[in-house]
């Protein structure tokens, strides 16, 4: 039932391929200039492959970049040392803005989030005999539900969405860009696969960057009532096998939650952090952006992550920090 992912987001077309300095007279690095090839698609260092353009910002992700497999990077003049010799480095002095643009060519529906006209109401198609449903229900086109699932009423499952089997969607959901597998129960009022939180401020025109991952959650998963889970921009946002969400959690793009993770209500995830198994999270902790969580960490209620956790951690406070040195200093 699950669609097998061969790129990052089977939904977007992608209008690729183009000349690679065609790319870049079109974003305005017209400074540099190659042999002419084809780049097929744009992806982040880790899934590029060859004939493929990706982009390098931070010291975060030195260790990716020195064994990124595409064909040329848009990075910094400070950072290219640490591409291989395979990755021809595309100098930028700003390298979101330029990979933000090229995103947008390849991809070019991937910008906007309007409502999506193709739904009908469950009544009028095939899943009227297949699923165990409320009112006012409606679906989109490339939608699969596989067995046994349930929907709520008022619930909007929109284009490219795949459900397993023996699914649970509550009242009030709304779905789109999104594999959620078997025995997933997504209770009322969550909002799943809408365009994260990505621009970059302009004093008349703040830039969209474009959205192109999915969001995918693994088997025996629980997302709570009320919660917000953002497709990836050029990674996906995943949710770990049998981790469960408490109420009112929001996940931006790109997070990456592993297996048997608990986590509390009103806790919120900052874009392209990623967290390891069996991770407890109390209620309204804060997880910074691009930050690396740990196995078998613990995280306080109220707490402020503001820098990776290694694994096996207890951190609690602003800024989290290791719980017998917050117990000790808040006696």
């Amino acid at each position: 039932m699950i669609l097998n992912l061969i790129m990052v987001n089977p939904f977007f077309k992608n209008t690729g391929p183009y000349e690679i300095n065609q790319l870049l007279q079109l974003v305005g690095l017209v400074n540099q200039n190659f042999p002419q090839e084809k780049i097929e698609d744009i992806k982040d260092l880790k899934s590029s492959q060859n004939k493929n353009i990706t982009f390098f910002h931070s010291n975060k992700y030195i260790q990716l970049a020195k064994i990124t497999k595409a064909s040329y990077c848009i990075t910094t003049e400070k950072l290219k040392s640490f591409l291989p010799n395979s990755c021809k480095a595309i100098i930028s002095d700003k390298v979101l803005l330029h990979t933000s643009q090229i995103t947008k060519i390849f991809y070019p529906d991937s910008v906007t989030d309007d409502f999506d006209i193709s739904v009908k109401d469950i009544k009028n198609t095939s899943f009227k005999d297949k699923v165990k449903y409320g009112n006012n229900v409606m679906i989109g086109n490339n939608v699969k539900v596989g067995s046994n699932c349930l929907i709520g009423h008022n619930s909007i499952i929109e284009k490219n969405v795949s459900i397993g089997d023996n699914c649970s969607i509550g009242s009030n959901v709304i779905i789109r860009n999104s594999l959620i597998k078997n025995n997933v129960n997504i209770l009322d009022g969550c909002v799943i696969g809408k365009k994260g939180f990505g621009f970059f401020p302009n004093k008349n025109n703040n830039i969209r960057y474009p959205q192109v991952g999915i969001v995918i959650i693994e088997d025996n998963a629980e997302i709570g009532c009320g919660s917000t889970i953002d497709r990836g921009s050029l990674s996906n946002t995943i949710i770990g096998k049998n981790t469960y969400l408490d109420n009112q959690i929001h996940i931006a793009h790109n997070v990456k939650i592993g297996e048997n993770c608990i986590i509390a209500g009103q806790v919120g995830f900052a874009g392209s952090s990623t967290l390891g198994n069996n991770v407890m999270i109390g209620g309204q902790a804060g997880i910074s952006g691009h930050l690396k969580i740990g196995n078998n960490v613990q995280i306080g209620g109220g707490s402020g992550v503001i820098k990776d956790v290694p694994d096996n951690s207890k951190v609690m406070g602003y800024p989290a920090k290791d719980l017998r040195n917050f117990i000790r200093e808040n006696k």
